[in-house]
């Protein structure tokens, strides 16, 4: 299984790469992305959180489930939200489980990107499946949730991590 990178490690923090090959591979690492995720109880899980440095993530909130490949998001209504948002990547020392902070995020999204097939996709969302769009794109742009909190805040959190 996929062992799920912390926060420390540089492939969190480099922009990914776009992924060029649509083949067998592709599908085992989306399927592999999936098992990752799973075994954690997380909600949706990117590219560079496993060491990949591509530009894919995989999803399954709020009863919708899915992956998108070279996503490119789209913000539709940018009133923003503020609400609790944790990661994978940042985990408790103590406990191993994510650390939240609320996190202002906006309302709507669009993201278009490719299946595993080299198929279109595009997915509008609203919501927590918003929130975890914007996660998930910000992964692959080198970005944590960190990133977006008060200075004071991101310091409590790099402390427990």
């Amino acid at each position: 299984m996929r062992e799920i990178r912390a926060i420390g490690d540089p492939v969190l923090r480099t922009p990914a790469e776009p992924v060029e090959g649509f083949d067998k591979e592709l599908r085992r690492l989306i399927d592999e992305m999936f098992e990752a995720m799973y075994a954690v109880n997380g909600v949706g899980l990117a590219g560079p959180q496993i060491g990949v440095s591509r530009r894919l993530f995989v999803y399954d909130i709020s009863g919708r489930k899915g992956h998108m490949v070279n996503p490119v998001l789209t913000v539709d209504d940018p009133e923003e939200i503020l609400d609790e948002e944790g990661c994978l990547s940042v985990p408790d020392r103590e406990t191993g489980r994510p650390q939240y902070a609320p996190v202002a995020r906006a309302a709507g999204v669009t993201v278009e990107g490719l299946d595993r097939l080299g198929r279109p996709l595009r997915v509008r969302a609203r919501g927590s499946l918003a929130r975890c769009f914007q996660h998930e794109t910000d992964h692959l742009d080198g970005k944590l949730y960190l990133d977006r909190l008060p200075k004071n805040e991101a310091r409590k959190i790099m402390l427990k991590a």
